[in-house]
């Protein structure tokens, strides 16, 4: 254990100080009032007019703060942090066909990307083809059509898959696309256990948040252990599952309840995977999280540095893990789309830019900024350069990235971080007494809270207690952008052509054998001897589509819907 910051006499002394000041600043508010009746982050937690050490007056610098890269991980999960490499700048980029997001991809990498982070349209988000009459209208819209190997061969195409790790937004069907990456890589002569990047693969957050939903809660989570097993064995630098709060805060949640309930999320995958009977220092390493930065700058840095702190000690005390990779918390960040607006777009921008800087000062491991158009469409070239820049200029011109954790010690920040820590701790004792997120789930917790808070902000918003520039306060009538990126309503058609041809191209005795072992494996116990992937492999290998596969999943596990309590 450390020794507290500050001795007694110190403290004595500073409260006198203190008392003496907060005189002086009720008078001075007699001449001229404080501007807000009560001064709170976006969440909604109050915060006081000054912090000073008699805020932390209870800190353990080692128990609490420590160094970088060492438990509990406060200040950065690396020693070096940005001072040796920057993070990963990864935008996200999907539209139209494979063709062209490929075309986006090689424009990011010669503009300075570092990594790939793929967007898939809504049906393959939902596990349909192109061709299904659930898709119809939503080819490349919200992302790329993805429904064979062919497609993800076209998608990869001139991109070296050992050298760029590659991440992809996708959750029920994720076994599936992570198949089609493996096979399409091996064709192609690279190594599985070469391969680096991450699938999101986070079932819970979809009945908590996004809704793009597939299978029920049992057969989910059995397909998310299979491929933590399965990269545990194969692909050892993949990274499973990105355990992810964005959602959760996109939907409306609080900062602390995006914090609490992504971490319970990530307590039941690694419950889940201990009953497979997986050790915890095995996989617990190639776990990864993903955050919202949202619009209140302090209040995100916060919650990252108290995110690994919670963790780290979750792991160390709650599993038993003994590797300290493995009480690591890893993320990525992406600047928070729900902050966007329509009305005078190139205000995205700026909060674009604050928030990355609130991620970077938070110690992200990679960083998705969005684009100003966002709020309408998928990004335009021009906009999407305009998002990477922010983070280049932020890595290189601006000094941000020259000191680890340069905000440590900030009583404001420090007293912010203990107080997410505590609030985020009472949700998580909460879940577990409910009996865990499943059970939760399936009581609306988790999702009326959210609801609740979404609701509670809109209404701050309307009375204008939340202040939002050129929509509730400076409203203007400046015109919409003019440069908003299209998808051809053609590309559809065309996408369904090409998927009838892959078909009639399939050796059929050979994808028939492959979907008859997948089936097997699916209607078996969980097991390694059962686990999906290889048979999944297999079988996109052979030219089964997306929607077969899924379609295979439905009819074995069964289809859930949420039920939409209110």
């Amino acid at each position: 254990m450390g020794k507290k910051m500050l001795s007694e006499g110190a403290l004595e002394r500073m409260e006198k100080e203190h008392k003496d000041w907060q005189s002086e600043y009720r008078k001075a508010l007699q001449k001229m009032p404080e501007r807000l009746q009560k001064f709170s982050t976006v969440s909604d937690l109050e915060v006081k007019e000054l912090y000073t050490p008699l805020d932390i007056q209870e800190k353990d610098f080692l128990e609490d703060i420590g160094f970088p890269g060492q438990f509990p991980f406060t200040r950065g999960v690396q020693p070096t942090m940005y001072r040796a490499r920057l993070w990963t700048m990864r935008m996200f980029a999907g539209l139209g066909t494979a063709e062209d997001t490929n075309r986006r991809f090689h424009y990011l990498i010669n503009h300075g990307e570092t990594g790939l982070s793929t967007a898939f349209d809504f049906p393959t988000l939902m596990g349909y083809d192109t061709g299904s009459p659930l898709a119809l209208g939503e080819c490349g819209k919200c992302g790329v059509a993805i429904d064979t190997i062919e497609d993800m061969q076209k998608l990869f195409a001139g991109i070296d898959l050992e050298e760029v790790t590659t991440s992809m937004t996708i959750n029920p069907p994720a076994s599936i696309l992570w198949a089609m990456y493996i096979a399409n890589a091996e064709n192609e002569g690279f190594q599985r256990k070469n391969l680096g990047g991450t699938i999101q693969n986070d079932c819970l957050k979809e009945f908590i948040a996004q809704k793009t939903l597939m299978l029920p809660p049992d057969p989910s989570l059995r397909l998310v252990v299979d491929t933590v097993e399965f990269g545990t064995r194969e692909v050892p630098r993949w990274n499973t599952i990105s355990i992810s709060g964005y959602h959760i805060r996109e939907a409306g949640s609080t900062a602390v309840q995006e914090l609490a309930f992504t971490i319970y999320d990530g307590i039941t995958y690694v419950e889940e995977s201990l009953k497979r009977g997986l050790k915890v220092d095995d996989f617990a390493g190639r776990l990864s999280f993903f955050w919202n930065s949202h619009i209140d700058f302090f209040e995100e840095i916060a919650k990252m540095r108290a995110a690994r702190r919670i963790w780290a000690r979750i792991m160390r005390d709650r599993f038993k893990a003994q590797n300290p990779r493995s009480m690591m918390m890893r993320f990525h960040t992406q600047t928070a789309g729900c902050s966007l607006t329509s009305q005078e777009p190139y205000n995205n921008i700026i909060r674009t830019t604050t928030e990355a800087l609130a991620a970077i000062l938070g110690g992200t491991q990679s960083l998705h900024t969005n684009s100003l158009d966002e709020v309408y469409m998928i990004p335009s070239e021009e906009a999407v350069l305009i998002a990477l820049r922010t983070q280049q200029i932020l890595g290189e011109e601006c000094g941000v990235a020259n000191v680890i954790d340069p905000l440590a010690g900030s009583y404001f920040v420090e007293a912010l971080t203990d107080r997410m820590e505590e609030e985020a701790n009472q949700y998580i004792r909460k879940l577990d007494d409910l009996g865990g997120m499943v059970a939760a789930i399936e009581r609306d917790y988790p999702q009326m809270e959210i609801a609740d808070a979404a609701y509670q902000y809109q209404e701050q918003v309307e009375r204008g207690e939340k202040v939002i520039i050129g929509v509730n306060k400076f409203p203007s009538d400046r015109p919409e952008l003019e440069f908003i990126l299209k998808i051809d309503e053609s590309l559809e058609q065309g996408q369904i052509d090409r998927v009838s041809q892959f078909k009639e191209k399939r050796n059929k005795d050979r994808l028939q054998k492959a979907m008859d072992e997948l089936r097997r494996r699916c209607e078996g116990a969980p097991s390694w001897e059962n686990n999906v992937m290889p048979a999944l492999i297999d079988a996109v290998r052979a030219g089964a589509t997306e929607q077969e596969c899924c379609d295979l999943f439905r009819e074995v596990f069964g289809t859930y819907t949420d039920p939409g309590s209110f």
